[in-house]
């Protein structure tokens, strides 16, 4: 039993869809492995459930992933955590004045990623739509489509990455219907 399939087993019945949804998205299609597994690191840290993201781990190493496909997902992860938070402020609060202000953050591993720069984008969008950053996700999907990324392969990430959310809040709900009915 792979180290996601035991996590999967942990969810609770309220989250049945979700476990077989990931046990299904995890599976090859569209994306190469290092994309699909990049995704799924990066994707697995932003959702933050320690469990879930070593199982992810996990996996990934027993996939025979690349180590730097696992450190440019860490780093997509880490800047978007940053990207995704300043960038929506600035959308969302709508005044011009912010947006000619100077940024001035650090984002050097975007340029010169450790593997390839459409898929260190790829898990900057998979994170990006976690986060919920409308302009971060059309910057992302804009530069992996140029970069030769198909929107199916764009599709299958996003879906991988709405999974490993759900799995997260999946695992963080417990079993809400054993609360229900302990509940006087």
């Amino acid at each position: 039993m792979s180290a996601v399939d035991a996590v999967r087993e942990q969810l609770p019945e309220a989250a049945k869809d979700i476990r077989l949804n990931l046990q299904t998205v995890l599976q090859p299609g569209a994306l190469t492995t290092a994309q699909r597994w990049g995704v799924a690191v990066a994707s697995a840290i932003a959702a933050r459930n320690p469990q879930l993201r070593d199982a992810i781990l996990a996996d990934a190493r027993a996939a025979e992933v690349d180590a730097t496909v696992v450190d440019d997902a860490a780093a997509a992860a880490v800047l978007m955590g940053m990207n995704n938070v300043y960038y929506r402020f600035r959308h969302m609060v709508g005044k011009e004045s912010y947006a000619s202000l100077p940024a001035r953050l650090r984002m050097n591993r975007i340029a010169k990623p450790a593997t390839n720069k459409a898929d260190f984008e790829l898990f900057c969008l998979a994170v990006s739509a976690i986060n919920g950053c409308e302009m971060c996700i059309r910057s992302h999907e804009a530069v992996v489509v140029a970069g030769g990324i198909s929107e199916e392969q764009v599709n299958d990430a996003v879906r991988i990455a709405s999974v490993i959310h759900a799995a997260a809040v999946g695992l963080e709900s417990g079993d809400i219907a054993a609360f229900g009915t302990s509940v006087a």
